[in-house]
Formats: C-alpha cells, structure tokens, sequence
C-alpha cells in the first residue's frame, strides 16, 4: 500500500470533524477490559505476571483475546505461527493492523505489551462511535512469544512470520525443562510442522502501527502523554558458558580451585564498565550455575548477556569486549569460556511516511528512539510500521511497579484511533 501525506481529508480535523471525542466515553469499556486482563497469570503475593508462552496461563490470554473480538463482532483467526488476529472488514491486501503481545517476563508488569493490545480493541470501539466505516479492514494482532521469557529467543511470533528465525530453528529451542518449542505448541492445539514464514500474512498487511509502554522515563521527564518512536537500538542475546571444575567447598584450597563464579564475576563488572564506555547497555539478567550446590564449587556457569548500543558498530564493539574481558578473567582461574550467539536484532529505522503522518496528527509530540525490542521492529523490514509510546511516570519495566495512568492510556487510544481513521478511511 502506498501512503499518503495527510492532507485534505486526511488531516486530523478532518478526522475529528465534530471535535476531539471525549476520552471519558471510552474508560469504562478500559476498566472492564483491563479488570478482565488483569488476574490471569499473576502472582497474588508480589503483583508480578508470569505469562509464559504455549502455558496453560498462555492459553487463557488467548481466549480472553478471542473473547475481546468476540463481543465486538470481529472475526478471529490464528495463523500458521500461532499469531491471533482480529477483524474488522474482509481480510485482505492493505489491512491496516495494529496490536502488540500479551505474554511477559517472569514477575513481569501489567502494562508491557498487553496495553497494545487493548487499546486497539478500543480504538476500533472509538471508530465506531463516531461512526467511522474503514475502506481498509483494519486487524488487531496478538504476537505469541514477544518476550522469549520460556525458550531464549525473542520475538518468535514475529520473526517466523517474516522469515527471520528459521522453522527447525524455532522448533529445536527447549525450555529450562527440556520441552522443545515444537512439544509445547503441539500441547497448545497448534500444529509445529505448519510454522515458518507467512507470505500471506504480510501480504495483508499495508501498515502496522504498535502502541506500546513507554520502557523508560523520557516523557516523565518531557511532561509528555505520548511518542512518536523514530527507531530500535540494535541488541541481542549472548550465552555464555564458563567451564571449570566442580568440588568441595569446605577442602579445597582456594590456590588449587578452579571456580568458574570468579571469572563470571569479574565478567558482570567488566560488562558494566564497557557499557559506558560504548554508551549502550549490557546486562547479564539470568545465571544459572552447575550443579547448583551451596557447599560445592561449581562445574560451570552459564549466564546470558544482553547487549544493546546506539549503532551496530558501537554494539559490536561492546559485545568484543565483555566476551574479551570474560576470557582473560577465566585463565588465571583455569576456566574456560565458550560463547553463542542466541539472537540479534538489527537497528530498526520506522516507515517514514508513517511517522510524518503521526507528527500531523499529534503535533509537538516527542519523537524518541529505544534501546527496547518489539514486534513493530521485527516487522519494520517487511511492511511499513510506526510506534506511539505512552507515558511510563517510573520508567521503571518488566517489573511489578510498571505503570501506565488511566487517562494517557485513553490519550494513547485516541491517538491510535486517530491513526488508524487517517490510514484505514
């Protein structure tokens, strides 16, 4: 589909032509929504969300998702990949879709994601009520495992629709467990061997708009409700493996120890330290030493670094660096270090004509860039895509203390409803 500047009928006046729709109509259908969102899948002591993919938790998001089109007519569909549509109009060339995830990291927030989700359901609500008829049907879309929480990879959903992780490669990944991607979807009801790159899903697709949490306090700061996102830092997931020699605690000499925690250790500190020299961010958030014992010297460790810079250059240097650091601190000790890469994602540029329209529609809105990974980005190399970021007062994510307040959820809303009217009619 071929975007236009927004002129003429295109203009947000145009749009709004008898005035701004007041956000109050809308916050009783958002309570409702989010009041039926909010238990599945958290925890009652801490408040966080345990929202793993293909889990029986995963499974009642997915019916709360089919219950959410189901009481606004919208016709529900899962595709090949185990991604959930709703539609509104004829499936078809030039869809304009809009939509995020509703899985979570462990003890994850409320907000991250599942706001996406439904505020697009009440921008198509909000359309409604103005009256508003697309030309082009219009697509809320649910992305199965964004976060890569239970098997290691990101954005899964996403990245087989467009190619980007392989079948077999999606299929082989395994869970703290053992269960194979492949075991859980088949336990989910949704066929393994049928996964991969969906040319019919994208060809649908005319634009694809993310509204999202803002995973940061830049609008806090700007005493800004909403943003524009210019693009993705690039990041990626790295494992590394520090393989020493398991023994006992209480009898072995510290001299004759060949303790991989030390260089593991040694390698958190130097990440810390080559991240502000980069100017990026590196984070080691999951560690799991072998075999696990308190009063045992560990066999090995294996801790998984996230990486996130401004540029790729910057990101490649970063990582170069830590996994320098990690083997020079494990000689001494006698610990060897191996290193995979689990995943990357390139810098990520948003569709331009998409984001001029946006500053139209929103005027002096704050335009940002993220150091955060999301579906929208995954996408933006197959179809034209654009993000609106909602006010986070924090700034604090993937925690329980995630928030949003109600009333820029609502702003975010109309302006996603805004966008939508201005692409779809």
């Amino acid at each position: 589909m071929a975007l236009r500047r927004p002129s003429g009928r295109d203009s947000m006046a145009a749009v709004r032509s008898d005035g701004p729709h007041p956000a109050s109509s809308l916050a009783p259908v958002f309570d409702r929504a989010w009041a039926e969102l909010a238990p599945i899948g958290r925890d009652p002591l801490t408040g966080g969300y345990d929202r793993s993919a293909w889990t029986t938790v995963d499974g009642e998001l997915r019916a709360w998702f089919r219950a959410q089109a189901g009481t606004r007519g919208l016709r529900v569909e899962a595709d090949r990949n185990g991604n959930q549509w709703a539609w509104w109009g004829t499936p078809g060339p030039g869809a304009i879709v809009t939509g995020s995830h509703l899985d979570s990291v462990p003890g994850g927030g409320a907000y991250d994601g599942p706001l996406g989700v439904v505020s697009a359901f009440l921008a198509i609500d909000d359309l409604r009520e103005r009256g508003i008829t697309p030309v082009r049907p219009i697509a809320v879309v649910q992305f199965a495992d964004e976060e890569g929480a239970r098997f290691g990879v990101s954005c899964v959903g996403s990245r087989l629709m467009t190619g980007l992780l392989t079948p077999d490669g999606a299929r082989g990944l395994r869970d703290a467990d053992g269960i194979t991607v492949a075991e859980a979807m088949d336990a989910a009801g949704v066929p393994p061997e049928r996964i991969g790159r969906d040319d019919m899903a994208l060809a649908r697709i005319g634009a694809f708009v993310e509204l999202h949490i803002e995973q940061g306090r830049a609008l806090a700061d700007l005493a800004a409700p909403i943003a524009i996102a210019s693009g993705i830092w690039p990041h990626g997931r790295w494992r590394l493996t520090f393989h020493g020699t398991a023994d006992h605690a209480g009898t072995t000499r510290l001299a004759d120890r060949h303790d991989p925690m030390l260089p593991f250790a040694a390698t958190v500190l130097a990440a810390r330290r080559e991240a502000e020299r980069a100017g990026g961010l590196a984070t080691f958030g999951k560690v799991v030493a072998s075999p696990g014992a308190a009063n045992a010297i560990g066999s090995g460790v294996e801790a998984w670094l996230d990486a996130r810079a401004p540029d790729e250059g910057a990101l490649a240097g970063l990582v170069q660096a830590i996994v320098a650091a990690a083997h020079e601190e494990g000689a001494p000790h006698g610990v060897c270090v191996a290193v995979v890469g689990e995943s990357h994602t390139a810098a990520v540029t948003f569709d331009g004509p998409l984001r001029i329209r946006l500053q139209a529609l929103l005027g002096d809105a704050p335009v940002l860039a993220t150091g955060a990974g999301h579906d929208a980005g995954i996408l933006a190399g197959a179809v034209p895509s654009a993000m609106l970021f909602v006010r986070n007062p924090t700034g604090v994510s993937h925690s329980p203390a995630e928030h949003a307040d109600r009333a820029d959820c609502l702003a975010g809303v109309l302006a996603l409803a805004d966008l939508l009217a201005n692409l779809a009619c």
